[in-house]
Formats: C-alpha cells, sequence, structure tokens
C-alpha cells in the first residue's frame, strides 16, 4: 500500500480535443459543463488543462468564473511549451522563452489564475535550459508559485529533479507503460509531488478487459502501490465515466 497522499484529480484534455485510444471528439458544451459541475460536487479540487488541450484552458476557465467563491478550493494546473494551431487542430512544441511567457499571459486570462505550471513534454535539453528557468522567473513574477515538468523518461525525470526549479514531476504510468517506475522513489527522495497521467492508457485497459470496472480497480491499484504524494489524473468526456472512476479510486485499499 501507497504510504502517500494520493488523491484523484480530472485531467481536461478531452473536453478540448479529440484523444484516446480510440480517439473521440469533444464533447458538447452541455455535455463538458455537466463534468465539470459533476466533478465539483464530487469532490474532486485538482484539474489539469493546457493550451495544447484545444478548448480546454477556455471551456475550464468559463466554468471557474460561473462557480465564483468556489473556485478557491480549486487547485488548477495547466503548461507552457506545446501550443494549440486552430487551423489545423494539431500542436507545436516551442519551448523558446518569449513563446512560453505569451502562452502563459494566455493562460491566465482564460483561467483568473495558476496554482501550478507544468513545462509541457520536456526533454532532457529542455527541462533545465535557460529559457525554461527564465520563463519559470517570469511567471513567479506574475504570482505563480508552483511548477512542474512534464516528462516522457528516466533520464529528463532525474534532470528536472537536479535542477531544483520543479516541485512537481508528471509522467504516463500504467500496466502498458511502466517503465518510468524510478521516478516515484526520485521525487519522494526529493520530496516532490507526483501527477500520473494516463492510469487507464488512454482507455486501451477497459476497451480490452472483459470486465471494465475490474480493469479500473486494477489500473488504479497498479498505480496506488507506489509510494508518492500527489495525484492520479483521469482524463474523461463524461460523468459517468468520471463517477466509475471515483469508485475505481476508492476501492483502493
Amino acid at each position: 500500500m501507497t504510504t502517500g497522499r494520493v488523491s484523484l484529480g480530472l485531467g481536461l484534455l478531452s473536453i478540448g480535443r479529440a484523444w484516446g485510444h480510440v480517439p473521440g471528439e469533444p464533447p458538447p458544451e452541455a455535455q463538458a459543463r455537466a463534468l465539470l459541475d459533476y466533478a465539483l460536487d464530487a469532490g474532486i479540487t485538482f484539474y489539469d488543462t493546457a493550451p495544447a488541450y484545444g478548448s480546454s484552458e477556455e471551456r475550464f476557465g468559463a466554468f471557474l468564473r460561473d462557480i465564483g467563491p468556489r473556485a478557491r478550493d480549486i487547485t488548477i494546473a495547466t503548461k507552457m511549451g506545446e501550443h494549440w494551431i486552430a487551423d489545423t487542430s494539431s500542436t507545436k512544441i516551442d519551448h523558446a522563452y518569449d513563446a512560453m511567457c505569451r502562452s502563459v499571459d494566455q493562460s491566465l486570462a482564460r483561467l483568473g489564475r495558476i496554482d501550478l505550471l507544468q513545462l509541457h513534454l520536456g526533454t532532457h535539453d529542455t527541462v533545465a535550459a535557460p529559457d525554461t528557468l527564465r520563463a519559470i522567473d517570469y511567471a513567479r513574477s506574475l504570482g505563480i508559485t508552483r511548477f512542474g515538468a512534464n516528462v516522457r523518461d528516466v533520464p529528463t525525470g532525474e534532470r528536472a529533479v537536479a535542477c531544483g526549479a520543479y516541485d512537481v514531476l508528471h509522467f504516463t504510468y500504467n500496466t502498458f507503460a511502466p517503465a518510468l517506475a524510478p521516478l516515484f522513489a526520485l521525487a519522494s527522495a526529493a520530496k516532490m509531488d507526483v501527477l500520473v497521467n494516463r492510469p487507464y492508457a488512454m482507455g486501451r485497459l477497459q476497451a480490452e478487459a472483459a470486465d471494465r470496472n475490474a480493469a479500473m480497480r486494477d489500473a488504479m491499484h497498479f498505480v496506488r502501490k507506489e509510494p508518492f504524494n500527489g495525484v492520479i489524473l483521469t482524463g474523461t468526456r463524461s460523468a459517468v465515466h468520471l463517477r466509475q472512476s471515483i469508485e475505481a479510486f476508492a476501492a483502493y485499499g
């Protein structure tokens, strides 16, 4: 059993752009709002979005404005470094200082505040690059106090930890993608939190399982047996699926 403090958070990629093991289009506005309303009422307090998630920041920002004082209880996490190209419904990575500063400005305008700002798709060359550290300093000057690195391999995670600029490591971990397991201990030793994304392998685990609910419980158990403090992000476009994730998370231990 994990010795850390772990909660369930909501990843907002799929309310803004096509995503998933079998890609699905983002839901209509009313369905996206129903998901966010359900999440808030169910006690979800951590929400993860990004400029590269299409209309996600705009939709989430509108929700935050509508709920007024209740937004104070929410942790708002977003990213810089991967950018949405609306004309082609695609993204590009740009870790240059000016591009990341513009991205932070835009995210603040959409969301109102940022509690955790992450370098999106950080690489070994960029997690501690001068442009990245300058962009973090710029964000800090705007009142942002916590920073994370979204990484895809162990050496990049090691470099992110070693540079001392980050409070959080964010990475994928599931039974189909177990290679980043060493990052749990690395983060723990550095007293950093962890964000785990894709616990269901973008829906592949449920799609290939005879018992969908059992597969979701097993997926949560696979992550939660690791010792870490942080959040498991479930990405969904459906309040029904979120309810199932909450139940699977609660079934552990």
